[in-house]
């Protein structure tokens, strides 16, 4: 899964976020957080594909509806895959042990 992320108009900065991976975790559809977030499904697509920059205040309506730190979703920079944050590893170092 890749994460997403545009340029901003005011300063050029990307803006990357975990909408994807955090719906994909709780096997919900975009139409059904769409749903919950009062917004159009579609909208939700444009936003996991960087297509379209949250307002500040849908920023942290999605934050709150996955019950996480508005930075935990959404970030200047590209956030590193979770398996690294979380083990402190790289997935392509990581050994699979043998049988």
């Amino acid at each position: 899964m890749s994460y997403s992320s545009t340029q901003d108009a005011r300063s050029g900065d990307a803006l990357c976020n975990r909408i994807a991976v955090l719906r994909a975790e709780r096997d919900l559809s975009r139409y059904d957080l769409a749903e919950a977030l009062g917004i159009n499904y579609q909208t939700v697509g444009y936003l996991e594909r960087g297509d379209f920059n949250p307002s500040l205040e849908l920023a942290f309506r999605i934050s709150e509806y996955f019950r996480l730190p508005i930075e935990a979703v959404f970030s200047r920079k590209p956030f590193r895959p979770l398996s690294e944050e979380v083990y402190g590893r790289r997935q392509s170092t990581a050994k699979v042990p043998s049988k």
